[in-house]
């Protein structure tokens, strides 16, 4: 599979057409991965979706606990089944605007902007390390999914992770898989 990339350092799954798939940018100290989505509901609904924790369940790949989503604010990420938790800091909320925090060591933002007909337009981007862009970028592809309402087969993390591997491989070097004991 080709992939291609521009001048910018962005590299896309090659000879896709798909506009919910990630575009990676290497041209920053980390790469970071983008993906955009109209959204059927408006920003308040869409920023509750983000933000609650029983909304979160539905589409986050791990539990969200926050006492408050104002800059500062200490977050943990348990992983049911597994003893692992990630923590993060609230490093942006501006309701029903942006979000930004981390997670572990990735940061993850969310910037919302009203569409005419009552939609929300959803860039998100994950700041993330090199050799998991392909794991994360078919990660979030499902996630958000997800939270955009669609039905996701159980197998198609696979075929992400292969596209996603060939597209950023080149710019990025070996790709790792899924995490031990998932």
């Amino acid at each position: 599979m080709n992939n291609s990339a521009d001048p910018t350092g962005q590299a896309n799954p090659a000879n896709t057409a798909n506009p919910t798939d990630a575009t990676l940018s290497t041209g920053g100290e980390r790469p970071v991965l983008r993906f955009e989505r109209v959204l059927a509901k408006p920003p308040e609904e869409v920023w509750r979706a983000i933000t609650d924790r029983e909304e979160l369940r539905a589409w986050f790949p791990c539990e969200v606990i926050t006492d408050a989503w104002e800059p500062g604010s200490r977050i943990s990420f348990p992983f049911t089944g597994t003893d692992m938790t990630l923590t993060g800091v609230v490093l942006e909320a501006e309701a029903p605007r942006v979000l930004a925090y981390t997670w572990g060591e990735e940061t993850l933002r969310f910037h919302l902007t009203p569409e005419p007909d009552g939609r929300t337009r959803l860039v998100f981007t994950d700041e993330t390390p090199p050799d998991i862009a392909a794991r994360n970028a078919a990660g979030w592809q499902i996630c958000l999914g997800h939270l955009a309402g669609e039905s996701v087969a159980t197998d198609a993390w696979k075929g992400h992770f292969d596209r996603y591997t060939a597209a950023f491989e080149p710019a990025l070097g070996p790709q790792q898989g899924p995490p031990s004991g998932s």
